[in-house]
């Protein structure tokens, strides 16, 4: 990723309702490790079979931050895309994301606020059984444009 050059996402005049992105993400064990090791999470429902078959969800459950990463990760990268910031989301899982599960996801914006310099983009996300594991609102500030005129370097950016 450090060597492949990235342009900055789309600004504010670019957006209009309607923007979709779509995509699709598989959980995978070192994805798992990684983030328990990093947040030192330690949660058995994320990682004991024993334990977790105990309960009602029968099975290992992705930890929804992860599940948020993905989905931050979509507006970080696609859209707007880089340069892009989060600034309030209100976000549902109404349903467990299982190890090795593929995820698809739906980004659409919904709103488009120049004044304020913000975007609405409503996200979705669908399991292999069609079922809704996550559903959200996030309000948006994509990329400024630059101001000066050496900015362009900005552009590229490695």
């Amino acid at each position: 990723m450090l060597s492949k050059k990235r342009k900055l996402g789309k600004k504010m005049n670019d957006l209009r309702v309607g923007d979709l992105f779509t995509t699709s993400a598989t959980v995978e064990d070192r994805d798992l490790l990684m983030y328990l090791g990093l947040t030192d999470d330690a949660n058995p429902l994320y990682i004991q079979h024993d334990y977790a078959s105990q309960t009602p969800f029968k099975r290992p459950i992705v930890p929804t931050v992860m599940v948020f990463g993905m989905v931050s990760s979509i507006i970080s990268m696609h859209l707007p895309g880089p340069g892009s910031h989060i600034v309030s989301q209100e976000i549902s899982y109404p349903k467990p994301v299982y190890h090795y599960a593929e995820v698809r996801f739906r980004a659409e914006v919904t709103s488009v606020n120049k004044d304020k310099h913000l975007v609405t983009i409503q996200v979705t996300g669908y399991d292999e059984e069609g079922d809704e594991v996550v559903q959200g609102t996030l309000e948006v500030k994509p990329p400024y444009e630059p101001n000066s005129m050496n900015a362009h370097s900005l552009e590229n950016f490695y």
